[in-house]
């Protein structure tokens, strides 16, 4: 086929064996590298999180300006994630290929989701910290503190059924970014598969769960040291309230609409005659 189209990736047949081949490997990765890569996915997350509130801090940009600068700088994380090389939940949920083929059990899926989801927290979070005692919040006059305690308010104000399809919708975009990037060759060929899907959740205001628990925590720990306004609150059960329907949402979008879709398309063997 790239005879015929001019170009060397992988086809989409192809995609599908190497993603049940990777889902496999990270299944039965050992505990602790999974979990030290699924910290540093989170911090990835973060970083990509953090370079998003950057832009939205500027208020000479308008609405749909900032939320495409935005998604473009955040699609930092997913490229640290995917070339540098962690475990991220979001990503992690086309695992279900794997599962849907019988290749790995409904054990050793749950355990990567669970041990990688629990880092990513432990990595998004602790970068939250570090970049609240860096002081980096007070930059710009402050802006940059306050733009994250704004978006995280909104976050937190969602109703359950918003934030469960806006979760939905994120990891749709998510897991095709990494299902076009297991297509390149070359770390050009990820950067270009990764940036518009990326860019397009983030500007669509679509709910990824590890960018909330680094956005989320860090509000919290300005809004404890006095830096933004004690009220209204950002609190523990209002992140949760927000990372459980998310989650959710991501889970469903990423292992349901692209894993098992595509695990029916080109790996489901038909039934014996």
């Amino acid at each position: 086929m790239s005879e015929i189209f001019g170009f060397d990736a992988y086809a989409p047949r192809e995609i599908a064996q190497r993603v049940e081949t990777v889902g496999v490997a990270k299944a039965r990765l050992a505990l602790l590298p999974l979990a030290l890569l699924g910290v540093l996915a989170g911090a990835f997350i973060g970083l990509g999180a953090l370079g998003f509130v950057i832009v939205k801090s500027d208020v000479a940009l308008g609405y749909a300006a900032g939320q495409w600068l935005g998604g473009l700088v955040f699609s930092l994380g997913l490229l640290l994630v995917v070339v540098a090389g962690a475990e991220l939940f979001t990503g992690n949920n086309l695992l279900a290929m794997a599962w849907a083929s019988g290749q790995i059990s409904t054990a050793e899926l749950l355990r990567n989701w669970t041990v990688v989801c629990l880092a990513n927290l432990t990595g998004a979070a602790g970068l939250a910290l570090l970049v609240h005692l860096s002081g980096h919040a007070q930059l710009n006059g402050g802006a940059i503190g306050q733009a994250v305690f704004r978006i995280a308010l909104a976050k937190q104000a969602l109703p359950w059924q918003e934030a469960l399809f806006r979760g939905v919708l994120c990891n749709l975009l998510v897991c095709m970014a990494v299902w076009m990037a297991m297509a390149g060759r070359s770390v050009v060929d990820k950067a270009v598969a990764i940036v518009f899907p990326v860019s397009t959740f983030v500007a669509a205001g679509f709910e990824h769960s590890v960018a909330n628990m680094y956005l989320m925590p860090l509000a919290w720990l300005q809004q404890q040291s006095g830096a933004v306004p004690a009220a209204p609150a950002v609190t523990w059960v209002g992140m949760l309230g927000n990372w459980i329907p998310v989650i959710v949402g991501n889970l469903l979008g990423g292992s349901v609409l692209v894993g098992l879709s595509y695990h029916v398309i080109y790996r489901r063997q038909p039934p014996q005659a």
